[in-house]
């Protein structure tokens, strides 16, 4: 639906309603590659080891074997459905422990890091078919240094495919071997396409972001017209997202002469932003909650010698980004109290916010025939 230039966005219900939040959980993000965060931040990099995940309620164990391949599965033993790990506390980042194997405490069924029973006992193995008592298999990929996981394997598409735009976009910035300066974690009380849609456009950054206008004047100008795929270019004297607009850290490896005054931005459906700035790279990861609540995990990458060095200190890109951060999570904790109110139905894309449109035509052709 159109009104003159306007486009109609989701509907109410996609955002405060928690029956359709459940058909979108169980259709769209168990139905997509999921971004877990950073390889090393996981502590998969090193062999023998396995972490507990829980993607949008659901636990998952996410192993690197002795080869240093990742395996992915539930949670959940074969035999009588005990929890194999307890799940890690939730006000804690999950971080991989060593485990040659994975023990279920309940009747001690043992399974090896790929999800092969290994061991039941007292009982007779012989004449069954192990592959059949397999762990319940979720499929794991990587790219740029990120781990993904698919909670619905057998309708998996290659990971390339989801990440081709960004892929592009951010080709030079070498995301692959940046490393994690510092994490800011926040509770925001919005649903996770709120966060989406307000990454995607820069119409509200005029009146919600002043410091980062200054830094990059045509954010002022209502988002129209600017080139995210070859950059939008700082101010003169200024090339960076830090407080004053530069530091004494080089710019990463790579970059063209373009890029190093620019700054871009893109995004990976469902849960992974990324905005990145001649020096260093922010990624977000958005982990829904429930239908109004995203844990957001926010962190600052860059050059590995950089952040090695030991005058290494990422402040002046923290204190930018904690300020931006906050304000953008105001912002839409408010759109999300709006849309609680019995007189929203739908709200409204203006011309400078189509790129917010992806959103609708990202997720509805994913839900169609779902009720």
């Amino acid at each position: 639906m159109a009104q003159g230039s306007l486009q109609a966005a989701l509907p109410r219900e996609m955002y405060v309603d928690d029956q359709t939040w459940q058909v979108e959980r169980e259709t769209v993000l168990f139905g997509q590659w999921f971004c877990l965060g950073r390889v090393d931040d996981l502590g998969l990099t090193r062999q023998d080891r396995v972490v507990v995940v829980d993607v949008v309620g659901e636990s998952v164990l996410v192993a690197s074997d002795q080869q240093g391949r990742l395996h992915g599965a539930y949670n959940v033993c074969r035999h009588r459905g005990s929890q194999i790990l307890s799940p890690a506390d939730h006000d804690l980042p999950p971080v991989a422990c060593a485990a040659s194997s994975l023990r279920c405490p309940y009747h001690s069924w043992t399974y090896g890091l790929d999800g092969r029973l290994l061991r039941a006992p007292h009982t007779d193995l012989a004449d069954i078919d192990l592959d059949e008592f397999r762990l319940n298999p979720v499929a794991v990929e990587t790219w740029g240094g990120f781990v993904f996981v698919h909670l619905s394997p057998e309708r998996a598409t290659p990971i390339g495919e989801a990440v081709a735009q960004v892929g592009r976009t951010l080709a030079n910035y070498g995301v692959h071997d940046l490393v994690t300066g510092l994490s800011l974690t926040y509770e925001v009380g919005a649903n996770y396409k709120v966060i989406l849609e307000n990454y995607n456009e820069c119409y509200h950054c005029g009146p919600v972001h002043p410091e980062l206008c200054r830094l990059v004047p045509a954010f002022a100008g209502g988002g129209t017209e600017l080139d995210w795929d070859g950059g939008v270019p700082h101010r003169e004297g200024t090339w960076t997202f830090t407080t004053t607009g530069t530091t004494t850290r080089a710019a990463l490896p790579g970059l063209t002469e373009e890029e190093r005054n620019r700054h871009k931005g893109d995004l990976v459906y469902p849960n992974l932003m990324l905005s990145a700035s001649a020096d260093h790279v922010a990624s977000f990861v958005l982990w829904p909650v429930a239908v109004d609540r995203t844990r957001v995990v926010c962190s600052l990458l860059f050059d590995a010698t950089e952040a090695a060095s030991g005058g290494f200190d990422p402040s002046d890109a923290t204190e930018l980004w904690d300020l931006v951060n906050r304000q953008d999570w105001a912002v839409c904790e408010s759109v999300q109290r709006g849309m609680s109110s019995r007189s929203y139905r739908h709200g409204w894309f203006a011309p400078m916010e189509d790129d917010s449109l992806d959103i609708r035509r990202w997720l509805l052709p994913l839900l169609e025939g779902r009720s």
